[in-house]
């Protein structure tokens, strides 16, 4: 059973255990939409100032929604439309300090102000990406980057 846990040390500190209860809760399930779905519900009770955290899955040669925490979204998007098809076109890390200014970029929050989006593989082809927004600019520094691209890992593993 799963229990909450205070995040009270350092953001290291902090990361490497959600890292830790990432890999404890997929770790015997192999269930992609099961993990998928607990994978988003650990980041969002994790991470503070963010109001969506989810998946986009590639399908037919487009992202589709996959599980998420927050406001109903987008369905669709073409690969190299808005923050999540540039991630899939590039093949890299999008950080955005203010979505505002990302030419594309897709509101399906009004509400959101930067976004951090990870592109995840499987078998070496692209499977989907971990999209997270936040109602406040540059949310997401470099730290936020290198530990979501350990927990995009983690995932990659158990899909």
């Amino acid at each position: 059973m799963f229990q909450v846990q205070n995040y009270e040390g350092s953001k290291e500190k902090d990361y490497s255990l959600l890292l830790k209860q990432l890999q404890a809760l997929l770790e015997d399930e192999k269930d992609q939409l099961a993990n998928l779905s607990n994978a988003s519900a650990l980041l969002n009770q994790f991470l503070s100032e963010v109001n969506w955290v989810g998946f986009y899955l590639w399908k037919e040669n487009e992202l589709v929604l996959g599980p998420f925490q927050g406001l109903p979204a987008c369905v669709r998007i073409a690969s190299g439309k808005g923050v999540c098809g540039k991630a899939v076109e590039e093949g890299k890390t999008q950080r955005i300090a203010d979505v505002h200014q990302f030419p594309g970029h897709i509101a399906c929050d009004a509400a959101s102000r930067s976004e951090i989006v990870v592109p995840l593989y499987k078998d070496g082809k692209i499977f989907g990406v971990l999209d997270i927004d936040s109602p406040i600019t540059n949310r997401f520094d470099e730290q936020d980057q290198e530990y979501l691209e350990k927990f995009a890992k983690i995932i990659e593993q158990n899909i």
